[in-house]
């Protein structure tokens, strides 16, 4: 009898064609969070501008297979280990006008980012991305919502523009935002709620609201975490129609891939068993830690395989768009804040 053919040396081959790229993204992500964590500010950018700066080693034999790995791949493991995050048992403590105010942010900055990204005459998949990514989480939305588009090099460089776009932004609002709040004497609820609702990412959301009091803190942080909460739905939802358009678009009804990826079965999965208090504190914060690992590591690949040239061709079109969003959500917070203070009177 004739021994079957060991499936491992193919593998380690495999790994060992990954491993210089998988190396130089994650010494990137070493090195801004090295940065973030002893200097401040966002760890997110600093990674993607120290990615860019790499730009030369994209095209690499070595790097390449590592890289794009990173790119694609490492980014659905970050996004699905997002679920560990979500808890059903937050949404109560928002209560219901605090819930539909935030779920109304959501849907309209989106929805906004669309018909701005018509109107600008720029491409539908970057309202999407800017305004799912304004509207949720920040670069994290961004990077969820990539993944059920289709992997051309045109929405890479929509992805990595909103993902430059939304950490300034967000790093401009934590700035500015606390100020906003001082100035119109907002409670801690309505402070809360405001920069919980309207700025982009959650760290940027912590430092604003905890420089107002810890409080104010707390509260952005539970209105936070329910719009990080709303990307399971919109990202199922996108992964579904991107599933029947596949399904239809060939001449014989087949599908080309499945019409629900795994890695957003997982992040439902883990969603709902932290919903239930399955999963123990330790593992939440391990598989929160790991999540932001993997998007740091990627978002550093996709610095590394893009060019400042080729974003620069894109013009002032996409900035319009990004401020457009951001001040779209902000000034829907602000009416909320203002409609449920008169409510109250």
């Amino acid at each position: 009898m004739h021994a079957q053919p060991s499936l491992a040396p193919p593998l380690l081959g495999q790994l060992r064609g990954y491993l210089p790229g998988l190396l130089l993204c994650g010494t990137i992500a070493l090195a801004a969070t090295f940065v973030s964590e002893h200097y401040g500010g966002p760890q997110f950018l600093y990674a993607l501008l120290m990615g860019i700066a790499f730009h030369f080693l994209a095209d690499s034999d070595k790097c390449q297979p590592g890289i794009e790995f990173a790119a694609k791949k490492l980014v659905r493991t970050g996004v699905a280990l997002l679920g560990v995050r979500i808890a059903a048992s937050d949404v109560a403590h928002l209560g219901l006008a605090g819930v539909g105010a935030l779920a109304g942010a959501v849907v309209l900055t989106i929805t906004f980012g669309l018909l701005l990204a018509r109107l600008l005459r720029l491409p539908p998949a970057l309202g999407l991305l800017s305004g799912g990514a304004t509207g949720i989480c920040g670069i994290s939305a961004a990077l969820a919502i990539a993944s059920t588009l289709p992997a051309t090099r045109e929405n890479e460089r929509y992805t990595l523009l909103t993902a430059i776009g939304i950490a300034a932004f967000s790093t401009l609002a934590m700035v500015l935002y606390p100020l906003l709040v001082s100035g119109l004497h907002l409670s801690t609820a309505e402070a809360g709620l405001f920069l919980g609702g309207s700025i982009h990412d959650v760290a940027q959301v912590v430092g604003a609201a905890f420089m107002i009091s810890p409080q104010v803190g707390d509260a952005a942080t539970l209105a936070k975490m329910f719009r990080v909460a709303l990307l399971m739905p919109v990202v199922l939802a996108l992964a579904l129609h991107a599933g029947r358009r596949r399904g239809g678009g060939d001449a014989g009804g087949t599908r080309n891939g499945p019409l629900m990826p795994v890695f957003l079965l997982v992040f439902a999965a883990l969603a709902a068993a932290n919903s239930l208090g399955w999963l123990p504190a330790g593992a939440v914060t391990l598989g929160s830690e790991l999540s932001r690992w993997c998007l740091v590591v990627s978002i550093a690949a996709l610095g590394v395989k893009t060019s400042l040239e080729k974003l620069a061709e894109l013009g002032w079109k996409p900035i319009a768009l990004l401020s457009g969003e951001a001040v779209f959500v902000a000034g829907y917070m602000l009416l909320v804040v203002a409609l449920m203070r008169w409510l109250a009177a």
